[in-house]
């Protein structure tokens, strides 16, 4: 079963690929969207503080190289 926050979002359990993704993290980014629950005021990896704050930690690593400017 598909755990999502918000029916728009991306279903919490394809998070771990959609960070490996340029493409989807950017398109959040430019539309200022959480990929998660589609709340504004994301970060660089785009996620809002809210939804980042619950990402599990094979999540948090994935985000956390978009935080350092790395990228997937």
């Amino acid at each position: 079963m598909n755990e999502r926050l918000n029916g728009e979002g991306i279903p919490r359990d394809t998070l771990p690929w959609a960070l490996t993704q340029r493409r989807l993290v950017l398109r959040a980014r430019s539309i200022d969207k959480c990929l998660l629950c589609c709340a504004p005021n994301v970060n660089e990896a785009g996620i809002c503080e809210v939804c980042y704050t619950l990402l599990r930690p094979e999540e948090q690593g994935l985000a956390e190289r978009w935080l350092a400017g790395v990228g997937p």
